[in-house]
């Protein structure tokens, strides 16, 4: 068995980033940005009046000084004019300041009558300009690689681009093996059960940025095995949950093997999650996961999420790990990392480790927001000890 670490360093040797694809603004939110973009426009693109007011040339106004007005600028309608002295120009709050402008005096401060105003005895001290360019100026960049924000897409469109180069989603196609498995809504036998680990990875990996495919269940013979793996051959990661532990019903490595699979390790020293398997496959990348829910749904986050940030071009790593305090005591762990169900409280960062710890056990998983990190061997720990923690 390789140690955690170790396995994910040879995971992250497989995938290469996926191809550029150019789609349009709308369709950007919560893709990768796959090259730097360039403004073609200066936020904002001309002085712009920061406020209701006036424009008006001095840029140190006296109380009490008197203006004629000789115009309006509002949004999207400037005035075409020149402000010359003793002049103001009515404006409003997003309107380029005509020229001439030095200053806009807020409309609080003034008192209007017909076409003059008159500034009051308490003036503040700001000009209320926006410089052109103050956001940002044309050839100023937004850097790839970073996962499109809103805040990203609302400056990308001041920077009049209307369609962005992304990374292309990394299709992973899923495949749940075993005869003891139909699908929901069905109605399965005194043997079986329904399977459900295809559907939460699918949502996990779909919200990390890939295209998740679920195949149909492969059942427990060597034809129909390889049957399902023909189907994923364009994939860039095939993920198979279950038949990767020994046993004479599990054959997935078998079946893998003489379809070529060039294996890169298999079991992992960690809890749950033992029998991982990974290597390549054709020209796609291969995992098998554990059969157990609870084992796939962790080895998903240890280890496919990190895969999938690697095809995007992205930083791809461990999972960030943060500190927090046991509300109750452990025991010692064993010989293995432990990758424990746990409940954090974010008012006062305690993390609580539920009892139970059955990799079978979905209602465990879904209560949990945390795993607690154990290293091998890690001695008991007493409420107050500090621990790692990774957030789900």
């Amino acid at each position: 068995m390789i140690t955690v670490a170790e396995a994910l360093d040879k995971l992250l040797k497989l995938p290469q980033p996926t191809k550029i694809e150019y789609i349009p603004l709308t369709q950007a939110a919560g893709r990768v940005l796959a090259e730097d973009i360039t403004a073609i426009r200066a936020q904002p693109p001309f002085a712009a009046s920061a406020m209701d007011g006036y424009a008006i040339t001095d840029e140190i106004p006296v109380s009490g000084a008197t203006y004629r007005i000789i115009g309006e600028a509002a949004a999207g309608h400037g005035f075409s004019g020149v402000i010359a002295e003793g002049e103001a120009v009515r404006i409003f709050t997003g309107a380029p300041v005509p020229e001439g402008g030095k200053r806009v005096i807020i409309q609080e401060d003034v008192a209007a009558h017909e076409d003059q105003i008159t500034l009051g005895d308490k003036l503040d001290k700001g000009t209320h300009i926006r410089p052109a360019g103050g956001d940002f100026n044309i050839g100023d960049k937004l850097q790839a690689p970073c996962r499109l924000t809103p805040s990203h897409l609302a400056l990308a469109a001041s920077m009049n681009l209307a369609v962005l180069p992304v990374r292309r989603k990394p299709v992973i196609a899923l495949i749940a093996t075993g005869d003891e498995l139909v699908m929901p809504g069905e109605i399965p036998t005194q043997d079986q059960i329904i399977a459900s680990n295809t559907f939460s990875l699918q949502a996990m990996f779909a919200a990390a940025g890939a295209e998740p495919r679920l195949l149909p269940i492969a059942r427990d013979t060597p034809s129909a095995l390889q049957q399902v793996l023909s189907l994923a051959k364009d994939a860039d990661l095939i993920v198979t949950i279950g038949g990767a532990s020994v046993g004479d019903h599990d054959l997935v490595e078998q079946v893998a093997a003489d379809m070529g699979l060039e294996r890169a390790f298999y079991k992992v020293a960690m809890r749950p999650g033992k029998p991982l398997m990974a290597g390549r496959l054709g020209q796609s990348t291969m995992v098998g996961l554990p059969g157990n829910p609870v084992s796939s749904m962790v080895c998903g986050e240890i280890f496919i999420q990190p895969m999938i940030d690697a095809y995007l071009g992205l930083p791809a790593g461990p999972r960030i790990r943060h500190m927090a305090a046991l509300s109750a005591p452990l025991s010692q762990n064993g010989p293995r990392e432990h990758y424990m169900r746990a409940q954090f409280d974010l008012s006062d960062r305690t993390v609580r480790v539920f009892e139970k710890q059955d990799s079978s056990l979905l209602s465990v998983l879904s209560a949990s927001n945390a795993l607690v990190v154990r290293p091998p061997d890690d001695p008991p720990r007493e409420t107050g000890d500090m621990v790692e923690v990774i957030l789900l």
